[in-house]
């Protein structure tokens, strides 16, 4: 067998050498013209000719494009209220996972002499307030003084002249005069003072008004509870946690784009997501971050879905795929795609000189039907049988087939 394989190994190189080296002695001893064109069967797909490869006419179609991410839920709410007052807890606690709507109870505190501190803040506002009129009374005492004064200082001063009054009398009903006028301003000094106690005493029944409403902590919007509310009797002091609310509904989905497809998203746009079990949701984006995150280079997202029945739970792992514009791309089978020398991902086709040619393509999607790729001509003629045995600039006999074969 070794010895038959080496005797047909010496055959073909001879038959070989002779097309090649010795083609015009041949065509002489066949008795063929050397301008005439001939055939030489060299194997199935090739001839003299050019290499026989299958290729299709393919042409361009519009696509929706998506930006696919991964992500997580988030809850559209998630608050710890807190008391903002001290006291004993007097209230029997919720369980954590009730559902709360806005303003109800969720934790009581004892009062203990708040009501009585109340009280009389409200007696110095009124003890404030029946000062005013006594003070403005005073006033009224005090112009009239200075009327009084400035007639004795007048006929004081019209006497003199006449020389029936001393400079003496004059003196005293100037002094008069001046004492008056400064009893008017300490009677205003006291209107002032009075009116100042009554806005102190106000501020003073505002603050113990407001620390009695403190009493009751009540739900800033409807949720569910995610722990329980204060166990009763637990002594609460400002900034300690009553209870810690989630809003599901709508709920959030959170992904994180990178700068290479932050482009392709807007705010409007229709999204949905798909979760581990396979349930799927629609919504769209209500926020892309303008500030890329310094050590990951990517920029967050969030797409609001409705939640209604609060199925879908905080903090569930979540694919998210969002629209964008459509582009034009060409539908080829996978077997289609070749590499270059350099390792580039492309197609070959059949260029306009009848020889192979490469082109790089992207890969967008892919699919049941085949694989979606961009960066070809509208129409072109691709090779998708024989690609792998021709490089650039070798002449090809294209047989062409349908496109969905």
């Amino acid at each position: 067998m070794r010895l038959m394989s080496m005797f047909a190994a010496v055959v073909v190189a001879a038959i070989l050498y002779l097309i090649v080296f010795q083609r015009d002695q041949l065509l002489g001893f066949a008795g063929a013209d050397s301008d005439t064109p001939v055939t030489v069967a060299m194997s199935d797909t090739a001839t003299a000719q050019g290499i026989g490869v299958i290729a299709i006419r393919a042409q361009a179609q519009a696509i929706d494009s998506a930006v696919l991410l991964r992500g997580q839920t988030a809850a559209a709410r998630d608050v710890t209220v807190a008391a903002e007052t001290s006291g004993l807890v007097v209230s029997e606690p919720l369980p954590k996972g009730s559902f709360v709507n806005a303003g109800d109870t969720l934790c009581t505190l004892d009062p203990g002499t708040r009501a009585a501190t109340l009280a009389e803040a409200r007696a110095r506002l009124s003890e404030a307030q029946s000062r005013v009129p006594e003070a403005e009374a005073g006033v009224i005492e005090a112009q009239a003084r200075v009327r009084e004064a400035e007639i004795n200082l007048n006929a004081a001063r019209a006497l003199s002249q006449d020389g029936f009054a001393s400079e003496t009398r004059v003196v005293g009903a100037q002094a008069a005069m001046e004492s008056a006028s400064a009893g008017v301003q300490r009677a205003r000094s006291a209107v002032s003072s009075a009116l100042a106690g009554i806005e102190s005493a106000q501020a003073a029944v505002a603050s113990a008004e407001r620390d009695i409403a403190r009493l009751v902590i009540t739900a800033p919007f409807e949720g569910l509870l995610e722990t329980d509310t204060a166990e009763l009797g637990s002594l609460m002091q400002p900034g300690a946690p009553c209870a810690t609310i989630i809003q599901l509904d709508p709920i959030r989905l959170v992904g994180f784009v990178p700068e290479a497809d932050v482009g392709r998203i807007t705010v409007g746009a229709m999204a949905g997501g798909r979760f581990s079990d396979q349930q799927e949701v629609v919504g769209e984006v209500t926020f892309l971050s303008r500030s890329a995150d310094p050590v990951t280079r990517t920029f967050r997202v969030e797409v609001t879905v409705p939640n209604p029945d609060l199925a879908i739970s905080d903090g569930l792992s979540a694919e998210i795929i969002v629209a964008a514009d459509g582009q034009s791309a060409h539908l080829i089978a996978q077997s289609t795609l070749t590499l270059n020398d350099a390792g580039t991902l492309g197609v070959r086709i059949v260029g306009p000189d009848m020889t192979a040619q490469f082109m790089p393509v992207t890969l967008l999607r892919d699919t049941a039907e085949g694989v979606w790729v961009a960066g070809l001509p509208d129409a072109v003629d691709i090779i998708t049988l024989g690609q792998e045995f021709v490089i650039d600039g070798v002449p090809i006999v294209p047989t062409y087939a349908e496109a969905n074969q």
